[in-house]
């Protein structure tokens, strides 16, 4: 008598769990990557708010690490994880960081290049330097 194919039978199904368990965590750390990445470039805007000014001691480090990541081309630990939890579940992983595989085929279909990086560590840069020069203004002059 030959074995069930996988995937069918009771046997079967209780082996799709964990791959099922992985691929769902595999898509959070998609999401938090994510959200951590519209945090780095947008944080600096919360903190605006008198009541969440605590935001900025949070993000100043995000913001350093996401353009040291975009400066140095280093590919943030969190694609890794995300790879390593996707071959659990039985899916591919890809090749280079987040922001090349979900955010620049949309923007910039040839790929992301060092010159590219360097665009978007600047723009992180440049957007929370205003943000910040406008909180320490409005503090500068007693502004809530």
């Amino acid at each position: 008598m030959s074995n069930p194919p996988s995937g069918s039978g009771r046997a079967g199904g209780f082996a799709l769990l964990p791959r099922v368990f992985y691929r769902l965590l595999a898509d959070a750390v998609v999401a938090c990557h994510g959200l951590f990445i519209l945090f780095v470039v947008f944080g600096g805007f919360v903190a605006w708010r008198a009541s969440w000014r605590w935001v900025a001691a949070l993000h100043l480090p995000c913001a350093l690490w996401g353009m040291l990541i975009e400066f140095s081309g280093w590919i943030c630990p969190l694609t890794p994880l995300e790879n390593s939890l996707r071959a659990r579940a039985g899916q591919a992983g890809y090749s280079g960081g987040f922001i090349e595989h979900y955010l620049l085929p949309a923007m910039y279909p040839a790929g992301l290049t060092p010159r590219i990086q360097v665009v978007l560590g600047s723009a992180v840069l440049v957007i929370n330097v205003v943000a910040y020069a406008v909180l320490i203004r409005r503090l500068s002059r007693g502004s809530p």
